[in-house]
């Protein structure tokens, strides 16, 4: 009998049954297409052995006129700067008191209480001491002088802290007169929390202070960053807002003053006014040098409302005051609720609000700017589900993928099953999209139906407009081109470079993909292979001998095991570069093949395989 060719269609396909795939691949992770055929997914490694604190949701890099290389991390409690992989924490203040903070030990204890009156602590708030002296035994000045999570609270003048080292009986003192306590914000929820009772209303509205009978839904904590210049402006938004803060580089060639300050709320700039109290995202149109917030207080004081949009003179991000003088002015949008997120494309700034997208573009004239509805009834996942590739935008929405190339689309996938019915939609805020430009793919990282957190991917390659799906933790993405690989990070705050190596951080990938299952005749008659011609390439690879398995996997019925008859069964073995035929013997109405590796230093791609392969009767 003549050799058949297994040749399958590019891209994974769950939105069809296994059986009327025929000719597709159906199951499949860490794997990539390059020109149709599946490859291993690259690897990853740690780009710093440094780890941040908190669940970081952004990551944003950015070069300066000093030739910097900065990155800027966000989590839900504190913020960065990294730099040569060295984290510098330029969490802003929120209070600072000088002379006051006294400190007391209890032996045998790492607990210290901390008593600064009006302090208004705060679990899991951020202070850090300068100034204090030993306690006079374990407990030196070197221990107290440092950044310290607050433990608990005593009251609005009193909490603890717990340092690194037992007290003994000989700290006995308060740590000095003349003791700096700086409080960095409050931080907020890693992910979306759900509260009753007393304080979860919003502060001064509603029914805060007397509680809610219903969930009151607090946000997980999401950080928007841009530069401006050399600086980097950003905002957190819990709910919908937040402060907005700069962090200035300094006019020095070395950098370390800049990176020992901490940003700073933009209202404390030097000829600051009229700078919004609240906004729900910063954004700087690069083209024009505007400084932009999308959802924000307005001019004049008053509520904050999620539909303005606001922006601070040209060039001048601290003067926010319309004047026939200067460009600042807002306007705002007409349809729906919420501006959750604007993202900046070549030409134009897409604002995406909770039921429409609307274009906002530079005019040049008195009024600065325009805005103009592009689409209704569309949705966005949250507001990190969006991405720019080739001046294209890619989003994902709650029950679908968009795309806008002047105009807005269904983004048709073969996933649809697969992602929006394994989804957690109390999390779905967290889903982030980023870019892998080197492989023309956009990716989604998203939460499934058993986690809260991202542990699941959906990619869309969109040069051969093409889907593929797996499984990796990251909470946050970054493909600038100004570093040498994409970047990601985990909930755990280990950041990652990606397409580096073969290997899973010097551990072995398990990568595989399977196919729909393959019959002769309809599968009105068994097949019987005796013999496969695997057709596979290992360019890439770092170990000595690099091997995959392949497996043919009998079936006799749809919904039947992959196993036959009990001396007929799932057939595997293991395939290298030298492998030029493997002799197997598998029978069933169907088959389905399988490649992969789970061995560290190996990178295979797929060709076309052939199996020896006969008619086998009816039975």
């Amino acid at each position: 009998m003549p050799f058949i060719p297994l040749k399958f269609k590019p891209g994974l396909n769950r939105d069809q049954s296994n059986y009327s795939n025929e000719g597709g691949w159906w199951a499949g992770d860490k794997v990539r297409f390059r020109s149709g055929y599946p490859e291993k997914l690259g690897g990853w490694a740690k780009y710093t052995t440094e780890t941040v604190i908190g669940v970081c949701r952004a990551l944003f890099n950015w070069v300066t006129s000093y030739t910097d290389n900065f990155l800027a991390a966000g989590t839900n409690e504190k913020v960065y700067v990294e730099v040569g992989g060295n984290y510098y924490d330029i969490t802003p203040l929120r209070d600072t008191t000088t002379n006051q903070a006294a400190f007391t030990a209890t032996n045998g204890s790492s607990s210290v209480t901390v008593v600064d009156t009006g302090s208004n602590p705060t679990v899991g708030e951020f202070v850090t001491f300068s100034g204090a002296v030993s306690l006079g035994g374990n407990v030196t000045a070197t221990i107290l002088n440092a950044n310290h999570e607050i433990a608990t609270t005593i009251n609005a003048d009193a909490y603890t802290i717990v340092v690194s080292v037992t007290a003994n009986a000989s700290d006995s003192g308060n740590g000095g007169g003349a003791v700096t306590a700086e409080y960095e914000i409050t931080p907020g929820y890693a992910l979306t929390t759900y509260g009753y009772g007393w304080g979860t209303s919003t502060w001064s509205r509603g029914t805060w202070g007397s509680g809610s009978s219903q969930p009151i839904t607090l946000s997980a904590r999401l950080w928007f960053f841009d530069n401006f210049d050399n600086d980097l402006v950003f905002n957190y938004r819990d709910n919908l807002y937040g402060e907005p803060f700069i962090w200035e580089r300094i006019a020095e060639t070395d950098p370390t003053n800049s990176l020992l300050a901490r940003g700073i709320p933009l209202s404390d700039l030097s000829g600051a006014s009229d700078v919004p109290t609240y906004v729900g995202q910063l954004l700087v149109s690069q083209n024009d040098k505007h400084l932009l917030a999308f959802g924000a207080t307005p001019y004049g004081g008053g509520d904050y409302d999620p539909l303005l949009i606001r922006w601070a003179s040209q060039d001048a991000p601290e003067n926010w005051t319309p004047q026939v003088t200067n460009t600042a002015g807002f306007i705002r949008v007409s349809r729906g609720s919420v501006i959750r997120r604007a993202i900046a494309t070549r030409q134009e700034i897409l604002v995406f609000t909770d039921t429409g997208l609307n274009s906002l573009q530079f005019t040049g004239t008195g009024d600065v700017f325009a805005l103009q509805e592009l689409s209704n009834n569309i949705s966005l996942a949250g507001p990190n589900a969006v991405a720019a590739a080739n001046n294209i935008v890619f989003w994902m929405g709650r029950d679908k993928f968009y795309v806008y190339t002047g105009r807005v689309e269904t983004l048709p996938t073969t996933l649809w099953t697969h992602v929006f019915t394994n989804i957690d939609y109390t999390n779905i805020a967290n889903v982030i999209a980023g870019t892998n430009e080197g492989f023309n793919e956009v990716w989604w990282f998203y939460p499934s139906s058993a986690s809260s957190e991202n542990d699941s991917y959906v990619i869309y390659n969109y040069v051969e407009r093409i889907w593929y799906y797996g499984t990796l933790e990251r909470t946050a993405w970054s493909d600038s081109g100004l570093r040498s690989h994409p970047q990601g990070i985990t909930s755990t705050g280990q950041l990652y470079d990606h397409e580096y190596g073969n290997d899973a951080d010097g551990v072995a990938m398990d990568s595989y993909i399977q196919s729909a299952d393959f019959d002769i005749g309809d599968g009105e008659k068994f097949m019987l292979t005796k013999r496969m011609l695997p057709d596979v390439k290992f360019t890439g690879s770092t170990a000595a001998t690099p091997q995959a398995y392949v497996t043919l996997a009998p079936r006799q019925f749809p919904g039947a095991s992959p196993q036959v008859e009990p001396n007929l069964p799932v057939i595997e073995t293991a395939v290298d570069v030298f492998t030029d035929q493997v002799f197997i013997r598998a029978r069933g109405r169907s088959m389905a093949f399988k490649i992969g590796s789970n061995t560290a230093g190996v990178q295979w791609q797929l060709g076309n395989p052939r199996v020896d392969a006969r008619e086998d009767g009816r039975r």
